[in-house]
């Protein structure tokens, strides 16, 4: 199957080198001219445009910054829909808004093709080893079709319903993580001031209630200083006021999501919006005159667990699960 892939920043750049090295037929496309030359010293091909891309390929896969990129992608006179033809599928891999990705997945069907949104999380490590998550909404038949692609992105992949549950869930989890990242920020700036020494807070947090996979990665590159995850602010506040939007589509009155969006926006202010998003914590620093340091933790996240072949995790009764049976 021949593969054409929009898109080779953070993310997508990892999750296009991982078809690469599975042997795909790989088409790539980026406004970088040296990310595509460097895919193409590897073996890819470069299409001179989305139109061309996709209409050399089977599947299209686009990994954008935001909504509108993905929309003048998709839609331009030289756009992807234009070399679109019956029987192409679309993959929309960017973490985007649910409507738009309902309303370019319904002018792909009626140009005979077929569209599923896959947004990915678990963080440019993980994309980059293949043990990403993915979620992916659309009918059952393409994610069938499609599920060995996704497997060699991904590992825990998860068929979440039509077309756009899965960008729906992908702005939820990111805005879980983001509140996990703020709240973390706060605990470690006040064990600072507090005196107690911050290894052993990392630790005590990782043994508690209180862990999550936020703190036992991000937690780490903040104490080293370094701060990298490779992700920055302007997208945090993407993500989160995507998550946002979502809430007052629906007349849910959130009370957290709008402060983070604020607190965001805020050091985006301070600090740039392409400031790394771990630095969030400067704003707390810099109002206590501490720095909040460890010692001994890495200043890039790393990815230890084996990559296995992907696989769909399908959801059930999560009582039948021993670990989540309270104990007496």
């Amino acid at each position: 199957m021949r593969i054409g892939f929009i898109g080779l920043g953070n993310v997508g750049g990892q999750l296009a080198g991982n078809l690469l090295t599975h042997g795909v037929d790989l088409t790539v496309r980026d406004i970088d001219a040296r990310r595509v030359a460097s895919f193409v010293a590897l073996g890819a091909k470069a299409a001179d445009s989305p139109r061309q891309l996709a209409a050399s390929v089977d599947v299209v896969i686009t990994c954008l910054p935001s909504p509108d990129i993905c929309k003048e992608v998709m839609e331009a006179s030289e756009g992807v829909l234009a070399g679109f033809s019956p029987g192409k599928i679309w993959l929309e891999m960017s973490t985007t808004d649910q409507t738009e990705a309902r309303r370019l997945g319904a002018r792909v069907k009626e140009l005979g093709g077929f569209a599923m949104d896959c947004p990915v999380s678990g963080g440019c490590h993980r994309a980059a080893t293949g043990n990403i998550s993915i979620f992916a909404g659309g009918d059952r038949e393409t994610f069938e079709r499609v599920l060995p692609i996704l497997a060699i992105l991904g590992q825990r992949i998860l068929h979440t319903g039509p077309i756009g549950s899965a960008s729906a869930l992908k702005v939820l989890t990111n805005y879980l993580c983001t509140a996990h990242l703020v709240a973390l920020c706060e605990a470690f700036t006040v064990a600072k001031v507090a005196g107690l020494d911050l290894n052993t807070c990392y630790e005590a947090i990782r043994i508690s209630s209180g862990n999550s996979f936020v703190h036992e990665t991000e937690s780490q590159v903040i104490l080293n200083g370094s701060r990298d995850i490779n992700f920055t602010m302007d997208l945090v506040i993407k993500d989160v006021g995507l998550f946002d939007a979502l809430a007052q589509e629906l007349n849910v009155p959130l009370e957290l999501s709008p402060l983070i969006v604020s607190i965001f926006k805020d050091g985006a202010n301070r600090y740039g919006p392409r400031e790394l998003s771990p630095n969030i914590i400067r704003r707390l620093e810099d109002a206590c005159g501490v720095q909040v340091l460890g010692e001994g933790f890495p200043a890039r996240m790393v990815d230890h667990e084996p990559k296995v072949s992907g696989y769909e995790v399908t959801p059930g009764n999560r009582m039948t699960h021993p670990q989540w049976v309270h104990p007496k």
